[in-house]
């Protein structure tokens, strides 16, 4: 049987390794032993904090959309409730902007839940 010599498919399996490690600070960028166990790390955060991000843009929302009606004389959770017995269907990502962008539109929306409050 013939010998097979491996270092063609080593250094193709930590080119990848490296290419993910670019831009990493000290050993952990050019060194095999200290860059793969980095990588492995910087891919499981990457997947926790994409599950993570949806949540955090949408805790940005609601203490956007919270700022903007309490002008208005409501806080976010009447604002909601309001909004609901109203029957306005519109989610906290387009009221956040529409608060920030649009003033006026928002406020008309804030007017009908609170009107739908005190009814």
């Amino acid at each position: 049987m013939s010998r097979v010599k491996r270092g063609v498919t080593a250094h193709a399996k930590h080119k990848k390794v490296y290419k993910a490690a670019k831009g990493f600070y000290g050993r952990r960028k050019n060194t095999i032993r200290a860059a793969k166990p980095a990588v492995e790390k910087a891919m499981q955060y990457a997947f926790r904090d994409r599950k993570r991000k949806k949540r955090t843009f949408r805790a940005l929302w609601i203490q956007r959309i919270n700022a903007a009606v309490r002008p208005f004389g409501l806080t976010y959770s009447k604002f909601i409730d309001g909004m609901a017995k109203s029957g306005i269907t519109v989610d906290r990502k387009v009221l956040s902007d529409l608060a920030i962008n649009e003033p006026a539109s928002f406020q008309a929306i804030a007017e009908k839940a609170k009107a739908a409050l005190a009814a």
